[in-house]
């Protein structure tokens, strides 16, 4: 089995693992918080949390990168298009919320369009994670 498929099929796990945590565990949690502990909690949580996701995150998208630059197969390419879509959504959506939270600018309907919008990001990182899967055991 090629080394960079196994890497990026890990990475792919890790993050489905991860995106469902949150969506299941974490923000739903946050409902139950007072906005002062929210946003106290919040704070550690993303400094935390950016810890584990942010090599993923770049692991993914630099053997995507690399993947589609050796080998123009159409895995990699809708493979790539759906890491693309994943970080627009990250950067267009989520992270104006984080910020908002952190600032201290809490209330129940942001925290459950976070809980809503996640399932997004939840179902196309399972989605990857699943073609990853079929594609690497495929070959």
């Amino acid at each position: 089995m090629n080394t960079f498929l196994l890497i990026r099929l890990l990475l792919d796990g890790g993050l489905v693992v991860l995106i469902w945590m949150i969506q299941l565990v974490v923000y739903p949690s946050f409902l139950h918080y007072r906005s002062e502990s929210l946003v106290s909690w919040h704070k550690e949580y993303t400094s935390r949390f950016s810890i584990i996701v942010i090599p993923l995150m770049f692991g993914q998208l630099g053997i995507s990168i690399y993947q589609l630059a050796i080998d123009n197969s159409v895995y990699n390419l809708i493979s790539l298009v759906i890491i693309f879509l994943l970080w627009i959504i990250t950067f267009a959506q989520f992270v104006p919320i984080h910020n908002k939270l952190s600032r201290g600018m809490v209330n129940e309907k942001m925290l459950n369009t976070l809980v809503k919008k996640n399932w997004s990001r939840t179902l196309l990182w399972t989605l990857l994670f699943a073609y990853s899967f079929y594609h690497t055991i495929s070959l």
